[in-house]
């Protein structure tokens, strides 16, 4: 690429009308070698750029990936959120009372006047001024021996030996209390084997080695076994369910928690996979016939005899991410919208099933005008034919033109939350599920096993459900290990 001198412009010039076009049609050929350098230039820019842009506030990243430099705080929640910060109205608090009937009483007598010093042992008491404080008794763990009877027949001769309970099936074993505290340590509360053990040794002067409480996590795995299957057919048959997955390392290989769970029943289970080859071998999703909600991960959409619903927050944080960068009005405009049905949803529940029919078109015919109007600024990319074909695959589009398809393609599922008040928002259900999961990950690092992962998501399964439904996890825990564990009721 060059351009002419003086010279070369003088003799064409001189040549006449057809050297005069040609020089020009070269200047032309070279200035759109610029434009098309420019332009890939600038694509490969905004490309750099959006992905510097891109934190855990405006799009899917975790907020773990933000590192030191964390953006400045823009919650969602200023958006989506409805409740003034602190307690809540009705809320129960917790203060620290008196009770009645306390367990121990010390009374602290009046043996001289302070005043002038006389004794007062023999003096009649007027009053007591109370005070009462709470504490924990030391702790220390009991041995209890169990002793079966031997006899002889004085009839017959046989010897003859009671039974032991079931539960006493060891000459020397840990009873469910111990058990039902080593798991509500680690499994619960995700505290590491070696701290598990500290723990037991600083409260209970008792240490408690780490195979003893691998040996309870497995053990209730299969105590909770019958629930868990419960809760899977439960969720089966459940109207709405949130359905999200992550991944999640295991024998240091990544595979994927695959989490399916409603405001009651949560079910969690870990596969090599995370499309539908994993869901179909989990069996919820081919079974499921109510509306599942989740985020735009292709797969979802292969099971047609359900009905789908997308999460919003993730629209939002596009639409942040699209203002952000791309300085484009529509997406800012999308983003109140949404806003602004979910709160006429909100305000309408209280008093009715479904929103006024008028008041859905109108917003139905905002919708539709804010996507035309993005289209109008964010034109499609070439045409197949006019790009070379060095890549397998969809020609890359921008970011802007990638949501708008979703949303015009997907305005019914985008849209599900306005037609039908049973389904959320957002998908924070299934996110929340996941998150507890991560920090699992984030404590001891990985799996080591495929047997120790499953153990896991089957116990934090029970364990979520019980916590769901109000029940308190130590005695939900107690129960399965006796061979009664929560399950949870269809109503």
């Amino acid at each position: 690429m060059q351009l002419p001198d003086r010279e070369e412009i003088h003799r064409a010039y001189l040549e006449g009308e057809e050297a005069v076009a040609q020089l020009v049609n070269g200047l032309f050929n070279c200035i759109q070698e610029l434009i098309d350098i420019i332009q890939k230039q600038d694509e490969i820019i905004q490309g750099l750029k959006d992905q510097t842009a891109k934190s855990s506030k405006n799009s899917s990243k975790p907020p773990s990936s933000d590192g030191y430099k964390k953006p400045q705080p823009t919650s969602l929640r200023k958006l989506l959120g409805s409740k003034k910060n602190g307690g809540q109205k009705g809320h129960e608090g917790h203060t620290l009372r008196a009770v009645e009937k306390p367990d121990h009483i010390k009374v602290h007598q009046v043996r001289e006047c302070s005043s002038c010093h006389a004794a007062l042992e023999d003096e009649q008491v007027i009053g007591y001024e109370k005070r009462q404080v709470f504490d924990i008794p030391p702790i220390r763990v009991e041995v209890t021996e169990h002793q079966a009877e031997i006899k002889d027949c004085p009839h017959c001769g046989k010897r003859n030996k009671a039974e032991f309970p079931s539960e006493v099936s060891q000459t020397v074993q840990y009873g469910c209390g111990i058990k039902s505290w080593a798991v509500y340590f680690n499994e619960y509360h995700f505290i590491p084997l070696e701290r598990t053990s500290e723990i037991f040794e600083d409260l209970l002067d008792h240490r408690l080695c780490e195979a003893s409480v691998l040996q309870a996590d497995t053990e209730l795995a299969e105590c909770v076994r019958p629930a868990c299957d419960e809760i899977k057919q439960q969720v089966i048959a459940a109207g709405v369910v949130n359905f999200d997955e992550s991944g999640l390392r295991v024998e240091g290989k990544l595979n994927w928690l695959h989490v399916a769970s409603t405001d009651r029943l949560t079910y969690y289970q870990v596969h090599r996979k995370r499309g539908k080859e994993a869901m179909d071998q989990i069996g919820i999703l081919p079974e499921f016939k109510g509306v599942a909600v989740h985020d735009h991960w292709a797969p979802y959409f292969s099971y047609d005899q359900c009905q789908h619903s997308l999460c919003n927050a993730h629209h939002l944080r596009e639409l942040i991410f699209i203002e952000e960068c791309y300085y484009q009005e529509w997406a800012e405009q999308m983003k109140k919208l949404l806003v602004e049905i979910k709160e006429q949803v909100d305000r309408s529940r209280t008093q009715s099933d479904q929103l006024d029919p008028k008041k859905v078109e109108e917003f139905e015919n905002s919708y539709g005008k804010l996507i035309e109007k993005g289209l109008e600024v964010n034109h499609p990319p070439p045409q197949e034919e006019q790009v070379p074909k060095k890549k397998r695959g969809k020609i890359k589009q921008s970011p802007p033109k990638n949501l708008l398809d979703r949303l015009k393609e997907h305005k019914e599922q985008v849209l599900a939350f306005m037609y039908d008040f049973r389904v959320p928002f957002d998908n924070n259900q299934g996110e929340r599920d996941v998150r507890m999961v991560k920090v699992k990950q984030k404590v001891s690092g990985s799996f080591r096993t495929r047997e120790g992962a499953d153990n896991f998501c089957r116990i934090r399964s029970y364990i979520s459900t019980v916590r769901k439904n109000g029940r308190k996890t130590i005695n939900a825990i107690k129960d399965a290990f006796k061979g009664v564990p929560f399950i949870p009721s269809l109503t």
